[in-house]
């Protein structure tokens, strides 16, 4: 978790909004009246360690519910990060995917993670509503993280352009609803001037506005203007896809490395051929009895965030197990 650094400087209010303790220490205490029974044979002190460990490591987000990956901004970055750790192995193998497919593996992570965001994302990186077509997974994970990660932003600037698309005043600035986004959003594809964009400068002073008074995250206004900047006129999806491929918002975010290092991760590269190494090296028969004996031995001392623990060795076998495939078909 990033942590400000003027963060001495700030008042006890201050601080907890910043760093959403409160809502973090009310999930903890949900979380443990609702498995009371699993967890308090461990120790309270114990179980609030391993929950608040596991919020600064990013892995609390895995198969948790879609309403609780997207509440903190920290909750979507880890989310993010986590995927492209789970997954980066497609990137890897040059695979292309189809929206569906991205769909898949974004609900393995978190089982209710509605098919629309994907389908928003996926509009960023073909320009137009052909969600059928193959991507390839740099591209989708860039765009996804643009769209999840500023989520509200994105939803808001969609009905300015609207409104400048339809010729009203630029001055107005409308918070959107979510129904209101999703006839635009339908609007936008269906618009046959959509594809001739609307005058930057007029876009850019619009979305500016909308940011001094925004309460939700945004890119930096220098990347904004350094898009805008950069052509007279611009479409929605062309603004979005600028804003997926810019390296200083990618690393505002943090949660992915720029794209020439995307699918470079040593450590990882070095776990999954420790364990390739062991399973190698492993008698099949030994299977039946390692397995009793870790149940023998989580019965007996197993951990009061127990998934926590198992996150990490599952994001190891996701990437293993496509490994393994890549050999076995060479």
């Amino acid at each position: 978790m990033k942590m400000n650094t003027d963060r001495f400087n700030l008042t006890v209010d201050e601080y907890l909004v910043e760093t959403n303790v409160l809502f973090y220490l009310n999930d903890a205490v949900t979380q443990l009246l609702e498995h009371k029974e699993e967890y308090t044979q461990f120790g309270v002190a114990r179980y609030f360690a391993e929950y608040f460990t596991s919020v600064k490591n990013g892995n609390h987000v895995l198969f948790r519910e879609f309403s609780y990956i997207k509440a903190t901004s920290h909750n979507r970055e880890s989310f993010i990060h986590i995927f492209w750790k789970c997954f980066r192995q497609i990137g890897k193998n040059g695979d292309l995917l189809a929206m569906a497919e991205y769909s898949s593996l974004l609900q393995l992570l978190c089982p209710d993670f509605p098919t629309e965001m994907v389908q928003n994302a996926a509009r960023i990186v073909l320009i137009e509503d052909a969600t059928d077509c193959l991507m390839s997974f740099s591209d989708f994970i860039y765009s996804f993280q643009i769209q999840f990660y500023f989520e509200e932003f994105v939803e808001s600037v969609s009905v300015i352009y609207q409104d400048l698309l339809s010729g009203k005043s630029p001055n107005t600035v409308i918070v959107p609803t979510s129904t209101s986004v999703e006839q635009l959003s339908s609007a936008a594809n269906e618009e046959p001037d959509a594809q001739g964009g609307v005058d930057s400068s007029i876009f850019c002073e619009c979305i500016e506005g909308l940011c001094e008074r925004f309460k939700h995250r945004f890119p930096s206004s220098v990347a904004i203007k350094e898009i805008l900047e950069s052509s007279q006129r611009v479409s929605f999806y062309g603004f979005l896809m600028a804003l997926a491929k810019h390296e200083g918002v990618n690393q505002d975010i943090g949660a992915l490395p720029n794209k020439p290092d995307l699918l470079i991760d040593p450590e990882m590269d070095q776990e999954l051929e420790r364990l390739i190494a062991q399973v190698a090296i492993s008698p099949t028969s030994n299977n039946s009895s390692s397995s009793a004996a870790g149940q023998k031995e989580t019965s007996k001392k197993a951990s009061p965030r127990k998934s926590l623990h198992q996150r990490k060795r599952i994001e190891m076998e996701s990437d293993g197990s496509t490994e393994e495939t890549d050999s076995s078909e060479n």
